[in-house]
């Protein structure tokens, strides 16, 4: 059984403590984040992916119901079980498409079930070439997280354990390994050398210099970027399909 990826969304901590505390007895369940208001919930749905979010209705800023519409425009769209205080938005949770809705104090029985529904869920749900695959990448910032669009993605740089990613507004630090994510955005992107990644549709030029070295020259300008001999040959025939 597929471990599930759960994000749990109350704006009080201890309403959180407690489903949290009901899902430690649930096999094969993985909370990735927890989150107090709607913004929060989107957020961690960008940097988790999760399989569904458990939801309450009143918080604060994007409510559940405008999150959960969210969710559901997702591609692929995100589970949600709502769990809130109050039965009168029954009907509103539904047509938010949610996929159940538990009413405080969730009881374990109703969890397991909720969960069950979850699976039979995903597992129903129909495969569609990278409809998984994210649409945007996440930075941590202060605390708080940055939401950069792959369109916006000049060129991504490996440097220690991170790798920096240079977009139009700047650049931020993402704590993911270059490899991954040349395996997940290869038709976007083209490697140029072991520690770098340009977006193919960033890439306009290879300049050779006096020395013989080779640079990759950038739409939207920047520094040349050093490209290893190895790579040169598969860019060359970038270039010619661009």
């Amino acid at each position: 059984m597929p471990t599930l990826k759960l994000v749990i969304a109350d704006d009080e901590p201890l309403a959180r403590e407690r489903l949290r505390m009901l899902l430690a007895d649930e096999a094969g369940v993985e909370v990735v984040a927890e989150a107090g208001d709607g913004q929060q919930v989107l957020d961690a749905c960008a940097l988790h992916v999760p399989d569904a979010v458990l939801l309450d209705i009143a918080m604060p800023g994007i409510d559940g119901l405008e999150t959960a519409r969210h969710l559901a425009q997702a591609s692929p769209p995100t589970a949600v079980v709502f769990c809130t205080a109050y039965d009168a938005h029954a009907l509103s949770a539904f047509e938010a498409a949610a996929l159940d809705y538990l009413v405080k104090p969730v009881r374990p029985e109703r969890l397991s079930a909720a969960l069950a529904r979850v699976r039979t869920f995903l597992a129903g749900r129909p495969p569609a070439d990278g409809a998984q695959r994210r649409t945007r990448l996440c930075a941590r910032l202060r605390g708080s997280l940055r939401v950069i669009p792959l369109e916006d993605v000049r060129y991504l740089q490996a440097e220690e354990k991170y790798v920096v990613v240079h977009h139009a507004r700047g650049e931020d630090l993402i704590e993911e390994s270059l490899k991954s994510l040349e395996e997940e955005f290869g038709d976007l992107f083209v490697r140029i050398h072991r520690n770098c990644l340009v977006a193919r549709s960033e890439l306009v030029e290879l300049r050779r210099s006096a020395d013989g070295q080779v640079h990759a020259v950038l739409r939207h300008g920047g520094p040349l970027l050093e490209v290893s001999r190895r790579c040169v040959p598969q860019l060359r025939q970038a270039l010619r399909h661009l």
